[in-house]
């Protein structure tokens, strides 16, 4: 039996007598998922496509060839029955405006709009008459005091 993927990985990068820290540092793989991968441990990798371009990157830096490592990989998962993380089978429903018709009518929105804008002037009106009661209210400073005074004296 040929040896897997991730031993044939690590002979090629042996061979060339590169470092794990090395293929780090130019991948910019973690060391723990490029051990994973050595050790044919995908379950400690972060999975999907993560896992396919890692190998594939790890390949590339060891001169290994790419697509042969990531038919290697597929191998590997398909003899060991794992899930071959391949492209989503499930539809992906995007969530976009299209000419679909609202769900609400255009007459309760604009209703609902005049009545915020009611709320929100009724809120400011009642701000402004607070802030102007409480001018009227507040006794008048000293220099005020003082201003009288002078002008009542004359």
């Amino acid at each position: 039996m040929a040896a897997s993927i991730g031993e044939q990985l690590r002979l090629a990068r042996e061979e060339r007598g590169i470092g794990l820290r090395e293929i780090c540092d130019q991948t910019r793989i973690s060391v723990h998922y490029l051990e994973a991968i050595e050790a044919n441990d995908y379950k400690r990798l972060p999975g999907g496509v993560f896992n396919r371009s890692f190998i594939k990157a790890y390949a590339k830096c060891v001169g290994y060839d790419e697509r042969e490592a990531i038919e290697g990989y597929t191998r590997y998962l398909r003899e060991h029955g794992e899930s071959t993380d391949d492209v989503n089978t499930h539809p992906h429903h995007s969530k976009v405006y299209t000419d679909t018709p609202a769900t609400r009518s255009p007459i309760l929105t604009v209703l609902l709009a005049i009545l915020i804008l009611a709320l929100l002037t009724a809120a400011a009106l009642a701000a402004l008459y607070w802030f102007q009661r409480r001018a009227a209210v507040t006794p008048a400073s000293d220099q005020e005091k003082i201003y009288v005074s002078m002008y009542n004296e004359t």
